[in-house]
Parts: C-alpha cells; structure tokens; sequence
C-alpha cells in the first residue's frame, strides 16, 4: 500500500526529498515521542509479567503491536508525503482515530477500576490518549490546509526552486527530521566519493537561503531596521550585534537549545548508572523474591525505575539521544557562523 502510493506521484522533481505537507516537525516529534512511550509500556508489561507466577501476554503484546503499527505509520507517512498522494492519508487519520478511541475506552476503564495516578500503566495510558489526540489534529490540520477531503479546489502547491535545480545537491533543508539528525542524505555524496574523488561539481550549488547575497540582505535589512529605531536618538547609533541578532537570533537560540538539552542528558548515565549497581546490591542481599498478585499487577514509577534492566536501556537511549541533540547544536552553530560570516 505504501509502496503504491509511492509511485502515484503526478509532480516531477529533481529530488525526491520534497516535504509538502504543514506540521511535518511536529509529526515526527510526536511520533518519536510515541515510539518512546511504547517502549516504556512494553517494559513496564514485561516488569509485571516477570513477578507472576504464570505468564500474562496481554500486558506487554498489544503494546509490542502499538509500537510496530507506530513505526509502520511513520514509514508510511514518509512515502506518501515525499511523493504528494495526500488521498491516502485518510487510512492513517482512521488509524489515528481508532487508537484514541480505544486507548481513551482503556483510560475511562481504569478509571472505573479505581487505579490511581500514581500507577505507571495509567500515566503511560494518559500520555497515549494525548499523543494519539495530538496526532489526530495534525492530520486535520493538513486536510485544512491542503484541502484534498471534502473541498472542491485542493490547494496546488510548486517545489521549491532549489529542488528543480540539477545543479543543488545539498538537500538538509529539504529532508525529513529523521534524515537530518543522521545525516542520511548525504549518503549520495559518501558514495560517490568512494568511488572517486570528490571535486566541486560532485558537491554543486549552495541553497537559495545559503547564499551569502541571501544572507547579506537579511542581515541589511535588519540593520536598516537598526537605523530606524536610532533616527530620533542623536546620542545613540545603530548596532551591528543587535542587527546580527535580528538577522540569526533564531539558529542560535535553536543551536543553544539543544546543547542544554545534551547538557541535561549528561546527567542521565551516572544516575542509571548508580541505580544499576543499587539494584544488584539489593538483588544480592534478598534472594528472597515476593510475587505478585495478578489481580493487582500494577507497577509504579519508582518499581518500574528500580529494574536494572530497565535503567540499562534509559541509559543507552540517554546517551544516543544527548550525542544527536549534541551533533545537531554543532552543525546548526557552524551553519550560523558560516552564514553570518558571508552576510558581513
């Protein structure tokens, strides 16, 4: 199915790298967000299962389940957007309409049961019903904007001029958020480089907003602005930093956002760490294991966080996590300085 909307496209490109519809971040973040929580589930239900004396697949497969109908989605998605078919987007919007409808029926259930929030299930549960209604709205939102269901006139989108250029290989503006954290497009460019040596045609043109002429009008017209402000001020006059950080104060906050965040993840390895070698300490001095009871199997947070495997696999997503949020804070602060480099 993916595979036939993937050769339905009626637009011709250069690239097939074009990202056409509205809340395209937004959706990858989610998804990874949901990726993430099933992951959380499935372990929390495998955590359970293992203080039972009998086994109990209804607490980790359907979660196994969600998690590859999560990835299934994503690949999806990402076939259908790159080749404009946006018709069969509507099986993904009924998908996303069943799973909060079910997950919400789920919800209303422990509800009724009396399972309180303090149980990890039911938070993990909570935060499903949220991603799957956010999901849902982001697909409304490109049905309104593109206007392929129920409208007469669809909008009509062009590629951008740089995706009809031969001459534009460097395409990181133009891929999905997946691409750009691990630099997959430029799997083109590795290739023929080891093949051959690489020369200037191989690597071709700059994108339009790369350009330094680009940026050297971003960043004059920003201090024009500068001007404007300091015309009725005699003392004063304009500054150049404040223009720049007009003209580039966006990728920089962004760049500064995610070392923070790659900060913060520093802290993750030395507490999975500690937690881990608390958990086999315990382990060792009880050998005693109490079961539980399988009409009362919920986990807390702070159960769920005391199994070592558990921290094991935080710790290794931590780490993967802090090392792409710290590669991108590199790439965008070099992107930056060599554009404010040629605008000055």
């Amino acid at each position: 199915f993916p595979g036939w909307g993937s050769q339905s496209s009626k637009v011709q490109i250069h690239h097939n790298t074009w990202l056409h519809f509205p809340g395209h971040n937004l959706r990858w973040i989610l998804t990874f967000t949901l990726l993430f929580v099933h992951v959380c589930e499935i372990a929390e239900g495998i955590v359970s299962d293992t203080q039972m004396k009998s086994r109990h697949l209804h607490l980790f497969l359907p979660a196994i389940m969600g998690f590859v109908a999560a990835t299934v989605s994503i690949v999806y998605y990402h076939n259908i957007e790159t080749s404009n078919f946006p018709k069969l987007l509507l099986a993904l919007f009924l998908y996303w309409i069943m799973a909060f409808v079910t997950k919400t029926i789920k919800l209303v259930r422990y509800c009724q049961d009396g399972v309180p929030f303090s149980q990890l299930r039911f938070c993990i549960t909570g935060i499903l019903v949220i991603l799957y209604g956010l999901l849902m709205a982001v697909e409304i939102n490109v049905i309104r904007v593109r206007r392929y269901v129920f409208f007469m006139n669809p909008q009509k989108v062009k590629p951008p001029e740089d995706l009809q250029d031969l001459g534009v290989r460097f395409l990181q503006p133009f891929v999905n958020l997946l691409s750009k954290a691990t630099y997959w497009w430029m799997n083109t460019l590795i290739i023929s480089a080891h093949k051959k040596p690489v020369d200037l045609k191989a690597i071709g043109k700059l994108p339009i907003a790369m350009r330094a002429l680009t940026n050297y009008v971003c960043l004059k017209e920003a201090y024009e602005e500068q001007k404007k402000k300091v015309e009725d001020q005699p003392n004063r006059s304009p500054s150049i930093w404040l223009a720049m950080y007009s003209a580039f104060g966006r990728p920089i906050l962004l760049s500064s956002t995610f070392r923070y965040l790659a900060d913060l993840l520093g802290f993750a390895g030395p507490l999975c760490i500690s937690g881990i070698v608390q958990g086999f300490q315990n382990t060792t001095n009880n050998t005693n294991t109490t079961e539980k009871d399988p009409s009362n199997s919920y986990l807390s947070s702070e159960e769920f966080l005391r199994n070592v495997y558990v921290l094991a696999v935080l710790l290794f997503l931590a780490l993967i996590l802090q090392r792409t949020f710290l590669q991108a804070s590199y790439y965008v602060t070099t992107e930056t300085g060599i554009n404010l480099r040629g605008a000055l």
